[in-house]
């Protein structure tokens, strides 16, 4: 190059052979002059081998070992620096790189391709990138790329596997244990003499904080150990309700009223009858609602408007001869209903009681005289009772009909939903399987309207059955989440939990009684335990779930055993009895878990 005393050197690449050993690279200068012959006619930065490509020496292995002060990146860098400077200099002053190689060979000279990079904005290794994907990475030039050898550098051969390494540098290799624990090996070189180390990290500690593991350390299971007392799941119930609850908007009111009730249920083992219920749901009612009376229509009692209007007050009575006083007291209303009937007037009798309000003596006078007068001044009575009023619901379940607020409830017109359960569920007529379908119409109504809370609770009270969570014709299957949405929204912890707290309840009263379908998800929250560092937790659930499988046909759940056995093998060693007797025999296994594998085997060779 012209204006350069001492130009920089530069450094062929080393090839690799066709075995692909590994090899130390040399470096061995080159005259600035013979490389300039030998690169005449090509841009600068194109690289003659593709393994010269810087890029190519991040990524392959054998190229990244290098020594120290020997890094061909650094001295790359540097000499881009100074021909970047040394172009800016040229172009200023006219000249260009390559400009002899241009008139030598008698073609027209052009800017160098560092100046074409400086004025297209392109750095100077993105330009580098496009020309080797452009070029080829077969283009090389044979003259630079001689075959070297561990030989020619003086140094000794080492062998190399053929396959080149997946990572550059040792790394830390970590993997779950089976008892809760993080297992690290730490980056280490045995080949070098350094020990090999392992450790054994808690995920319990690891966790610690997360509200995960909080949830789960909160919640005082397994209910069916014998150290537990049911206060203290009444404990936990009014937790939940004064953290998770917000009174504040519907469903809210609602969360909390199932996990009043199963304080209630918990409470009085649960055995409850209607009345206790119906007094807890007025209790949580945030509100009682006015519901407004309104005067019987004339149509209703069977008389026309004119004559509706000939006997209200201040008009002539035909029948005494008296105008009535404008203000009447009860007295009056009484004896002129009496009256009535000395002239054997039953009917304007019957209308002069329901006008003033006197539905007793008019239900009576008409459940003496024939059913289709009784029939009249009863639809009377109800047409002066608002829509949503929780009478009305109970007239018409008492006449033998479902009621309008199990078919409406749920909405904003009509109001809260638990005074008209309260009293379906306090004043049962003799047709039960009537109740039983206006309360279940009640919560599929309520269902349909996204309350699936609410909806869950009128299942509770009629008796529904818990099912699966694929089985979506099921009303049930968690208690206060609605299984027709995803599975990971669906099987929360804290439905779990509140599922399980049920089913304490339920034995409570049966003790041998569970719920078999909750057995599955069981299952799951002990995983949930065991991948929190909580492993004795998850083994003692593991027996739980056996115990209830072994009391079953195990035909009918061969999968969920299996699942089960093989949870709790991994988690066997964390046995609160083996832990405290270090000296016993550790390939003992618990009862239950010996007979639940031997029951599997025979079900597998069925």
């Amino acid at each position: 190059r012209q204006g350069y005393e001492d130009p920089p050197r530069q450094y062929p690449a080393a090839s690799y052979e066709d075995d692909y050993t590994h090899q130390r690279h040399q470096w061995q200068p080159v005259a600035w002059q013979d490389e300039r012959d030998l690169r005449q006619g090509e841009s600068y930065g194109k690289s003659t081998n593709y393994r010269d490509q810087h890029y190519y020496r991040g990524y392959h292995p054998n190229l990244a070992m290098t020594r120290p002060g020997q890094d061909r990146m650094q001295t790359y860098d540097s000499y881009e620096e100074s021909f970047i400077s040394a172009a800016r200099r040229e172009w200023a002053g006219g000249e260009t790189l390559g400009s002899d190689t241009g008139e030598a060979s008698g073609q027209p000279r052009e800017p160098s391709l560092l100046l074409q990079y400086h004025e297209s904005g392109l750095s100077s290794s993105s330009c580098e990138l496009s020309q080797y994907i452009r070029d080829g990475a077969d283009h090389h030039d044979p003259l630079l790329s001689g075959t070297w050898s561990p030989a020619e550098a003086g140094g000794p051969l080492v062998s190399t596997p053929a396959v080149p390494l997946k990572f550059l540098l040792p790394h830390v290799a970590v993997c779950f244990g089976a008892r809760g624990q993080l297992v690290l090996v730490c980056p280490h070189r045995p080949a070098e003499g350094q020990l090999a180390l392992v450790e054994l990290r808690s995920l319990e500690v690891i966790l610690r904080g997360t509200k995960e593991l909080e949830e789960l350390q909160a919640f005082p299971g397994p209910l069916a150990r014998e150290d537990l007392h049911k206060v203290d799941v009444m404990t936990f119930c009014q937790q939940k309700i004064a953290t998770s609850c917000d009174l504040s908007t519907q469903r809210g009111r609602d969360s909390s009223l199932l996990w009043k009730f199963l304080v209630l249920l918990c409470r009085q083992n649960g055995s409850l009858v209607g009345s206790d219920v119906a007094e807890l749901l007025m209790q949580d009612c945030g509100r009682r609602e006015k519901y407004k009376r309104q005067n019987p229509m004339a149509n209703l009692i069977g008389v026309t408007d004119d004559e509706w209007m000939a006997r209200q007050p201040g008009t002539l009575d035909l029948i005494t001869g008296e105008v009535p006083p404008v203000v009447e007291t009860q007295a009056q209303i009484v004896e002129k209903f009496t009256k009535l009937l000395y002239y054997g007037r039953k009917k304007d009798a019957l209308v002069w009681a329901m006008r003033n309000q006197l539905w007793g003596h008019a239900l009576f006078l008409s459940s003496k005289m024939d059913s289709r007068s009784y029939s009249w001044v009863l639809t009377g009575f109800t047409s002066t009772l608002a829509t949503n009023d929780p009478l009305q619901t109970l007239f018409q379940l008492m006449s033998g009909r479902i009621p309008q607020a199990a078919l409406s409830c749920g909405d904003a017109t009509w109001g809260d939903w638990r005074p008209h359960l309260a009293v379906m569920l306090s004043n049962k007529v003799g047709d039960m399987e009537l109740n039983h379908r206006a309360i279940l119409t009640m919560g599929d109504t309520l269902a349909g309207r996204g309350a699936v809370e609410a909806a869950h609770f009128c299942y509770l009270m009629a008796d529904a059955p818990f099912g699966y969570f694929g089985a979506k014709a099921d009303r049930m299957a968690l208690l206060g989440s609605s299984h027709r949405q995803a599975f990971a929204q669906f099987a929360r912890t804290e439905a779990i939990q509140r599922m399980e707290i049920f089913e304490y309840c339920q034995q409570l009263r049966q003790p041998e009684s569970f719920l078999l379908p909750f057995q599955a998800y069981k299952l799951l929250y002990a995983s949930r335990l065991a991948d929190h560092g909580l492993p004795a937790q998850a083994l003692q659930y593991c027996e739980q779930i056996a115990t209830a499988l072994l009391g079953q046909d195990l035909a009918s759940h061969p999968v969920l055993a299996q699942q089960v056995m093989k949870l709790a093998e991994r988690l066997k060693l964390s046995d609160p009895l083996l832990l405290e007797m270090p000296e016993q025999d550790q390939t003992l296994e618990p009862t239950w878990l010996v007979q639940l594998r031997a029951c599997c085997r025979e079900w597998e060779v069925r």
